[in-house]
């Protein structure tokens, strides 16, 4: 008996293969906005984040060394830099950061710079509209009044409170040091996302 042997190509046909990117492509397309909108809430979000974490890192450093530590926005990181309520970077200081904002964080040297953060990490869309520029925590961890943080997104669109695609978000320090992210989009006092 002859047997035959019968050899069958194995892979792809060239049909298969259209047929395939042509359905990848329109999951792309249906699913872009999404990732787009997804990318933009993330920079609000991580520069909601820093802010708090910032925040309550002055906090700990006032705690720790017993005396007062501010929390400062500031428009630029560098010899230039003033305080800005809409400043989208930030330093925590022991002393007014204006014009030394480029000194390496040491305590030896004014202003006394303990750490800060520049907006092109990971959130360099982001928008600060806060009410004021500082807050200074003193060595019981208090906060020298309140202070209210804005994060948006306007390269994104707007907020949902305003039927917008972005989830936009708001740090609130109370004059008792607390430090606390919440949302204004959400209207029920049940919720503890509510502002």
């Amino acid at each position: 008996m002859l047997m035959r042997r019968q050899s069958r190509a194995r892979g792809f046909t060239m049909i298969e293969l259209l047929i395939t990117v042509t359905v990848l492509g329109i999951v792309l397309m249906l699913g872009l906005p999404n990732i787009s909108a997804w990318l933009q809430n993330t920079q609000i979000r991580n520069s909601a984040d820093a802010m708090v974490a910032g925040l309550q890192f002055a906090r700990a450093e006032a705690l720790r060394r017993n005396r007062p530590v501010r929390f400062n926005l500031v428009d630029t990181l560098d010899a230039s830099c003033s305080l800005a309520a809409g400043g989208p970077h930030w330093v925590v200081s022991m002393a007014d950061p204006s014009s030394k904002c480029n000194v390496d964080a040491s305590d030896a040297v004014d202003p006394f710079i303990l750490q800060k953060r520049s907006s092109q990490e990971g959130s360099q869309n982001a928008a600060i509209g806060a009410s004021g520029s500082s807050v200074t925590f003193n060595g019981l961890g208090s906060a020298g009044g309140s202070l209210q943080i804005g994060v948006s997104n306007p390269s994104g669109g707007s907020c949902q409170s305003a039927a917008g695609p972005m989830r936009c978000l708001q740090v609130v320090v109370s004059a008792s040091g607390s430090v606390r992210m919440c949302d204004p989009a959400v209207s029920d006092a049940a919720d503890p996302r509510k502002c």
